[in-house]
């Protein structure tokens, strides 16, 4: 049986990013956990003082498939290239074909940029366009393709 994981983003402003990481993966706030009506009340019973709830963000895929998303709070700002990227199948994967998925990719890249990222570089393979390299509106790369 498999261990069940999540990711953990540090950022300087989890709800920002939170939604944009929403946005970009299709992903909802995470409901709060079973017993508790809200997130506040999550809080209240385990005696988060009321200073520390902005201090994070979750998400989860609506379909239950992907991991959970937490967005935490640090207080210092992302300084070198990330050891660990995701990379958003927009298009579909390589195993779609090129004609279909590069379009994807670039009604991506509009969007995505609309909403706060930049785009880092395009990768080519076999003498094409293969994957964007972005960066989310912290800093944080990752790639579509």
């Amino acid at each position: 049986m498999a261990t069940r994981w999540t990711v953990t983003i540090d950022c300087e402003q989890p709800a920002k990013l939170a939604a944009f990481w929403a946005l970009a993966l299709g992903y909802a706030e995470r409901p709060a956990p079973d017993g508790f009506g809200s997130w506040e009340e999550w809080f209240v019973h385990h005696g988060i003082p009321e200073d520390e709830w902005d201090e994070g963000a979750y998400l989860s895929d609506p379909d239950g498939v992907g991991p959970d998303i937490s967005f935490m709070r640090v207080p210092e700002r992302k300084v070198v290239k990330n050891r660990l990227h995701l990379d958003v199948q927009v298009g579909g994967g390589r195993e779609t074909p090129w004609e279909e998925r590069w379009p994807r990719v670039q009604a991506a890249v509009r969007r995505l940029t609309a909403a706060g990222a930049t785009v880092v570089g395009e990768e080519s393979l076999d003498g094409r366009p293969d994957h964007m390299v972005m960066a989310d509106p912290e800093g944080n790369e990752f790639c579509l393709l």
